[in-house]
């Protein structure tokens, strides 16, 4: 393509120079100056273009993973391990970005289609964990109750499990009845002692994410994992995404 850019500019600057009579050193002088701009116009417009797509080129193994927002920019990516606001109160992630093995990011959209349609969106807690960062975890609270141990490894860890919740139109987060990482009877899917606005939201979010093949687990209403993903299906990783600051 970018032959055939130079070989057009110099087509049409040989047929301007035949056009005068007779031609001139002058001429030829200006000629030879337009060609050169025209042609360094045309190598910097490529290499712009190229740059472009360098930019926009994905930098990590798409055959393994896919960027939930690469499929769906209308869902909101807040991961909370990027942040302080989680059961260890400390900032795990360098930068909130939502990887999923690629199976798994398509159900999320299709889940996210089914609330667009009744006026909600997903709001992305938590996708893939790096087992470099569960290992931080255990570290922090060695207690199977709360963190899977790093040598057994969760579904968090192999790309298959998300904790996410709803939001309305306006980017707000329906009432669930407990924070996000909430250990208590309260964050149960069989707790029942709650208001009749909760219960519908909670149940709006089970059912969806049935619907698309998640599967819950009792005793948290924000975790699914993919029921195709079971251990085995997609091995645990290590891979760590790399961020701005990083670059």
């Amino acid at each position: 393509m970018k032959k055939q850019k130079l070989w057009i500019v110099w087509c049409l600057l040989l047929s301007i120079i035949a056009c005068e009579t007779p031609p001139t050193s002058v001429d030829q002088t200006k000629a030879a100056a337009l060609l050169a701009d025209s042609l360094l116009a045309v190598a910097r417009q490529d290499s712009l273009a190229e740059l472009a797509a360098k930019e926009k080129r994905p930098d990590y193994d798409t055959s393994q993973w896919t960027e939930l927002i690469a499929l769906d920019p209308s869902i909101i990516v807040d991961m909370k391990y990027a942040t302080t606001e989680n059961f260890v109160n400390e900032k795990m992630y360098n930068c909130s970005r939502c990887f999923l093995r690629p199976k798994v990011a398509i159900a999320v959209t299709k889940a996210q289609d089914i609330l667009q349609k009744k006026g909600y969106g997903l709001k992305m807690l938590d996708c893939y964990r790096p087992l470099p960062i569960q290992q931080k975890l255990w570290d922090k609270v060695p207690n199977a109750s709360y963190v899977t141990p790093p040598k057994r490894g969760s579904m968090h860890n192999r790309g298959s499990a998300v904790d996410l919740t709803i939001v309305n139109a306006q980017g707000e987060e329906l009432d669930m009845g407990t924070e996000f990482d909430f250990f208590g009877k309260r964050a149960h899917h069989d707790f029942t002692d709650l208001s009749p606005t909760i219960l519908a939201n909670r149940t709006l979010l089970k059912n969806t994410m049935q619907e698309v093949g998640f599967q819950w687990i009792r005793t948290e209403w924000w975790h699914y994992y993919f029921k195709e993903g079971a251990p085995g299906i997609f091995p645990l990783s290590e891979m760590l995404w790399s961020c701005e600051e990083d670059k």
